[in-house]
C-alpha cells in the first residue's frame, strides 16, 4: 500500500490511498468523498441504477367482492363497493387506478370464492358473485392496453366449497383427497373462464389464502369459526401444497392453460413461509419446484415479539428456493395499507429489498367497511365506498402512488444505501422500457432530514420530484426540479413524508 500526498492549484492538500495489486491496478480514493455528506449536515444516501438486484414485475391492486358471507343468496356481500356507485363514479376509481395520470398498476390480483359450484358435478356460475370484480378488471384492462401496457392478473383460491372439504361445510378445516381431482378442476374451469370467456391475460393460478394459519379452527375442526372475522380459508399444510402443485401442473398443461403458472398459495407473511416447513416442502420436492411457476405469500409485517402473528420481513424461503431455481420470481399478494402513512412505504422497501420480491399487491384496495364481518383488521385503502353512494380518495392513494409510478413493469430493482435507518431508499432503472429511471426517498421519522442522494448510472442529469406527507399538506403534489450537482441531489425531506424523483 502507498500513501501519497496529493496538492491541488490552491495549495490545498488531499490524502489518497493507492492500493496496487499484483495486477498492477492502481485504484485511488478520495478521502473528503468518504466523509458524511454536506460536511455532516445531511444523511448520506445513493441509488446505483447501474447495479440491477433483480427483475421488476411492477405493483399492483385487489378488488374484493366475496369474501366472508356464509349465505350469500340472503346475505350477497360486496366489500368492494362498486354496487353502491354509479356508472361515473365507478369509472372515476377505474381511470384513478389503471390511468395514464393514475396508479398505473401492471398486477392484478383475482379471488375465486367458494360460490361457483354448489356440488362437484354440478353446473359452474362464475358471474353471480364476481359481477364486479369483473367489472373492474375488465374496464381496468381497457385503459391499460389503450395506454400501450398490459396487466398480468393472479387468481387465487380463496376457499375451496363446503364439497372440498372432509367436515362438508363452508370452510371446513381438512381436505378431503378424494375430492383432489374435482378441487383441480374447480380451479380450472375458472381459469378458462378468465381467458376465453372475459378475455383476462391471467398469469397465475394460486392455491390458497393464509391457508397455513391452522389456528383458525377447533382443535377438533367442528366448525368453520364463522362470524369471527375470518375470511374464507381451508388448512393447506406443506406436503398438500407440493401434491397440488404437481397436479394441477399437469391438468393445466392437459386442458391447454401451459401459458398459466401455479403457485404456492399464500401464507401469512414470508417469515411463515419461509419457517413453517412450506420453502423446504418445495425444495425437497424436486418434481413440485420444477412446477412451481411463480412463488407467492402476504407480505404483512409483525417485527416485535408481540403476539403469534409476529413475521418480519425475510428472504430464507425465497433464498432457498432461488438455489435450485435462480430465476424464479416472488410475489407479494397481499400486505397491509397499515396507517396509510410513511412507514407503510417503508414496510413495502422491506418486501423488495428484505424480502426480495419482483412485484407487490397490496389487500383490497378499494373497501365498504360496513360489510366486513367484525371490523376490517386491515382498515387502510386507497379508496372508501360509503353506504351513501358516495367514496373518498384516501391517503394511502397518494402514498401508494410514490411507489406505482416509480416501479412500472419491467423495469428493475437497482440497489440502494442509507445511513440512516428512518430514511429508506427505493430505486428502479428504467431497464430500456420508456419508463424513466426513478428512486423513492422515505423518510419515515418524526424529524425533518437534509439528505443527500448520490447517483451513478443514470443519462439523467436533471429530476422531477412528487411528494405526499402525512400532514396531507402534499398528496402527490410536484416538489420541485433538481439538476444533478456533482452526482448529486441535496434536498430537505419532511418528517412522515415520501418524495419520488423522476429523471429526465
Amino acid at each position: 500500500m502507498v500513501i501519497t500526498i496529493m496538492k491541488n492549484y490552491r495549495h490545498s492538500y488531499f490524502l489518497f490511498i493507492s492500493i496496487i495489486f499484483l495486477t498492477g491496478n492502481i485504484f485511488l480514493f478520495n478521502i473528503d468523498s468518504l466523509a458524511q455528506s454536506e460536511n455532516f449536515s445531511a444523511i448520506r444516501t445513493e441509488v446505483h441504477f447501474d447495479e440491477s438486484i433483480r427483475d421488476w414485475d411492477g405493483f399492483g391492486f385487489n378488488y374484493v367482492e366475496t369474501a366472508q358471507t356464509v349465505n350469500y343468496t340472503d346475505d350477497p356481500q360486496e366489500y368492494g363497493g362498486f354496487s353502491l356507485l354509479d356508472e361515473n363514479e365507478k369509472m372515476e376509481i377505474v381511470n384513478m387506478v389503471f390511468g395514464e395520470d393514475g396508479l398505473k398498476v401492471g398486477l392484478v390480483k383475482m379471488f375465486y370464492d367458494p360460490w361457483h359450484q354448489a356440488s362437484p358435478d354440478g353446473p359452474f356460475d362464475h358471474t353471480k358473485t364476481t359481477e364486479n370484480m369483473r367489472y373492474f378488471v375488465r374496464e381496468g384492462l381497457k385503459i391499460t392496453r389503450n395506454r400501450g401496457a398490459d396487466l398480468e392478473i393472479i387468481t387465487t383460491l380463496y376457499g375451496p366449497p363446503p364439497w372440498a372439504t372432509k367436515q362438508k361445510f363452508l370452510r371446513g378445516r381438512d381436505f378431503d383427497p378424494n375430492m383432489k381431482d374435482e378441487l383441480c378442476n374447480y380451479l380450472i374451469h375458472w381459469a378458462k373462464y378468465l381467458r376465453n370467456e372475459e378475455g383476462f391475460p391471467l398469469k397465475y393460478i394460486s392455491l390458497h389464502n393464509e391457508g397455513e394459519d391452522w389456528w383458525r379452527w377447533p382443535a377438533d375442526g367442528s366448525h368453520g369459526n364463522i362470524g369471527e372475522g375470518h375470511d374464507y380459508n381451508m388448512y393447506w399444510p406443506p406436503e398438500l401444497v407440493t401434491e397440488f402443485v404437481i397436479a394441477m401442473r399437469d391438468k393445466m398443461d392437459a386442458e391447454g392453460l401451459g401459458m398459466v403458472g401455479i403457485t404456492n398459495g399464500e401464507p401469512s407473511n414470508w417469515f411463515r413461509f419461509s419457517t413453517w416447513g412450506y420453502a423446504d416442502a418445495l425444495y425437497r420436492d424436486e418434481v413440485a419446484l420444477q412446477k412451481l411457476g411463480l412463488i407467492t405469500s402476504h407480505g404483512f409485517y409483525s417485527g416485535g415479539y408481540r403476539n403469534r402473528w409476529f413475521g418480519p420481513h425475510t428472504s430464507e424461503g425465497i433464498d432457498l428456493l432461488r438455489e435450485k431455481r435462480p430465476m424464479l420470481k416472488a410475489w407479494v399478494t397481499s400486505t397491509s395499507w397499515s396507517n396509510m402513512d410513511a412507514k407503510n412505504i417503508k414496510e413495502m422497501h422491506g418486501n423488495i429489498y428484505t424480502s426480495k420480491v419482483n412485484g407487490i399487491i397490496p389487500w383490497s384496495g378499494i373497501q365498504r367497511p360496513p360489510s366486513w364481518v367484525g371490523g376490517d383488521p386491515n382498515p387502510g385503502s386507497a379508496f372508501t365506498v360509503r353506504e351513501d353512494g358516495s367514496y373518498e380518495v384516501r391517503r394511502g392513494y397518494y402514498f401508494y402512488k410514490q411507489c406505482t409510478r416509480a416501479g412500472q413493469s419491467g423495469m428493475k430493482v437497482a440497489r440502494t444505501m442509507s445511513m440512516d435507518s428512518q430514511v429508506a431508499m427505493i430505486a428502479f432503472s428504467s431497464n430500456n422500457t420508456g419508463n424513466k429511471d426513478a428512486f423513492i426517498v422515505v423518510n419515515w421519522s418524526d424529524e425533518d432530514k437534509k439528505i443527500s442522494v448520490a447517483l451513478s448510472g443514470t443519462s439523467s442529469s436533471k429530476f422531477s420530484a412528487y411528494q405526499t406527507t402525512e400532514d396531507e399538506t402534499k398528496l402527490y403534489s410536484p416538489s420541485g426540479n433538481y439538476t444533478l450537482k456533482e452526482g448529486k441531489i441535496v434536498f430537505d425531506s419532511p418528517k412522515g413524508s415520501v418524495t419520488t424523483f423522476f429523471g429526465d
